[in-house]
């Protein structure tokens, strides 16, 4: 998955939907940013969360487990190595989906964490959209309900201090070509989804967490 993400680099540091966007606004709002304030930005990708908070003023230290994203260091978020406390809050944004085991990212992002835990991702709709996911992009492991955020951050020590639920816009044709995906396994994809696309375009419901220690 490593080299396959790599590759992906400019991809989704071209993606609009993950360069901009309400969700962002609030991650980077919530991390608290400004001179003096350190952040993590786990799974950091095309960087756009990282490019926010240093706008803001905030010392920020990225992580991704793909080389070529081009983070500050390499690592899987089920294994920061990090000191605990070394960071005054923890971003993670529309990544989670992939973790091969999201209880334990949140647990280590908790335990780098002094104050706050920032987390954004996609919520579970259905599994045939789960299905979809899957063959579009195999690096997928399983999107979430909220519930299940609300255990996974009751379980890593965290108090929800804030929740936010938003219906982002999704184009399909660039959600597709952005990991190559075309033919018979496009078709299938749309068959999958059925109702949910309308015009090409599909709700994505969004979860952002903060917890606080």
């Amino acid at each position: 998955m490593t080299d396959l993400w790599s590759d992906r680099a400019d991809a989704y540091r071209n993606s609009a939907i993950h360069a901009a966007g309400e969700d962002l606004d609030l991650v980077v709002e919530w991390c608290e940013p400004g001179p003096g304030v350190t952040v993590l930005d786990v799974a950091t990708g095309g960087g756009h969360v990282a490019r926010r908070l240093r706008e803001a003023g905030a010392t920020v230290v990225t992580t991704d487990p793909a080389p070529g994203m081009g983070a500050d260091t390499t690592a899987p978020a089920e294994s920061l190595p990090f000191a605990d406390g070394s960071f005054d809050a923890v971003a993670c944004r529309l990544a989670a989906h992939h973790f091969a085991d999201v209880l334990t990212a949140v647990k280590e992002m908790a335990r780098v964490a002094r104050g706050a835990v920032v987390i954004c991702d996609n919520t579970f709709v259905s599994e045939s959209s789960e299905e979809a996911d899957r063959l579009r992009d195999p690096s997928h492991v399983r999107n979430y309900g909220v519930s299940e955020w609300e255990t996974f951050f009751e379980l890593a020590g965290l108090a929800i201090a804030e929740e936010r639920h938003f219906t982002r816009p999704l184009e399909i044709e660039p959600w597709l070509s952005r990991v190559e995906c075309s033919g018979e396994d496009a078709a299938r994809v749309r068959e999958l989804l059925g109702d949910r696309v309308v015009d090409g375009w599909m709700p994505l419901p969004t979860l952002v967490l903060k917890g606080t220690k």
